[in-house]
């Protein structure tokens, strides 16, 4: 019975000794993080409260996981980024009762999301069947807004540009019209492509007086696009470990991963983060 009893009063020592180092080591950030809100810089405050969240707050979602790999490089571009604007950008694929459009947030909830993008059209004819009332609930929960359009390669510029300026109404402080080219035309040359999207790109400009951001894959932008749109506003998606999406050309929106987990969404979606404040992503909105 006394080997028990010292046994147990070890075991209660090392326990306080280990709660008492945690305790140590929260009070330390917290003092940091204190020193950062009297004025060292937003974006000192920002990771100081990202990194804060990472150890001491940590969001585990029921239903979702990423491998330990992507988990590790989600968060580092996160933290890299983390005085930048995030958003997310969603379709069809994301089912409305998956959403709860109120609380959207990432970083463990320390990084609010600010802007999602919604598919609205595709090719000739078609449109997403969540587009409306997606569109509809982002203005309601004040976040910045984007459409864009699937480009499909072997089909007419003019009749998918009209296909979506019927199903999109933009409106003030919304963002440019969006153009997504990810697929190689089999009835087309390279030439030829360039030559329609630019037709793409010029009704809809006429339409609401801003160049429309392209969205691309950074090798397709590489191999097809690079040298021809560099006037446009550049979203480009690039899932590989790198600092950033692409090494020589400048950019606006980086898509870094389709496995993000969100903070209020019970599926995963792409996450975005605009190479800016949110004051300069609102200077890119339509006026």
């Amino acid at each position: 019975m006394a080997k028990k009893s010292v046994k147990r009063k070890t075991t209660r020592k090392i326990h306080q000794k280990r709660r008492r180092h945690f305790l140590l080591r929260r009070e330390i950030l917290l003092v940091i993080l204190a020193l950062a809100l009297l004025g060292t810089g937003f974006y000192l405050k920002q990771k100081v409260a990202f990194y804060y969240a990472m150890y001491f707050n940590k969001f585990e979602h029921k239903k979702l996981s990423n491998t330990e790999f992507e988990e590790q490089r989600i968060n580092r571009i996160i933290g890299d980024y983390v005085d930048k604007t995030f958003g997310i950008d969603v379709s069809h694929y994301q089912r409305k009762e998956d959403i709860e459009w109120d609380s959207l947030s990432i970083g463990n909830r320390a990084i609010p999301i600010k802007f999602v993008i919604l598919r609205a059209t595709m090719g000739n004819r078609s449109a997403d069947k969540n587009f409306d009332e997606f569109w509809q609930l982002a203005k309601k929960h004040e976040l910045i807004r984007g459409a864009y359009h699937f480009y499909r390669a072997d089909e007419d510029p003019v009749i998918q540009a009209n296909n979506f300026l019927e199903n999109v109404k933009l409106e003030e402080g919304d963002l440019p019209p969006i153009l997504d080219i990810e697929k190689i035309p089999r009835r087309k040359s390279s030439e030829k492509l360039i030559e329609d999207l630019k037709i793409w790109c010029r009704i809809v400009e006429e339409k609401y007086g801003k160049k429309p951001i392209i969205y691309t894959y950074y090798h397709y932008h590489k191999d097809f696009l690079k040298g021809e749109f560099d006037d446009y506003p550049l979203w480009l998606a690039n899932y590989n470990d790198v600092p950033q999406p692409t090494p020589s050309d400048s950019w606006d929106i980086w898509q870094f991963t389709e496995n993000g987990i969100v903070y209020g969404i019970n599926t995963k979606v792409d996450l975005n983060v605009y190479n800016g404040s949110l004051w300069s992503l609102q200077r890119l909105t339509l006026d």
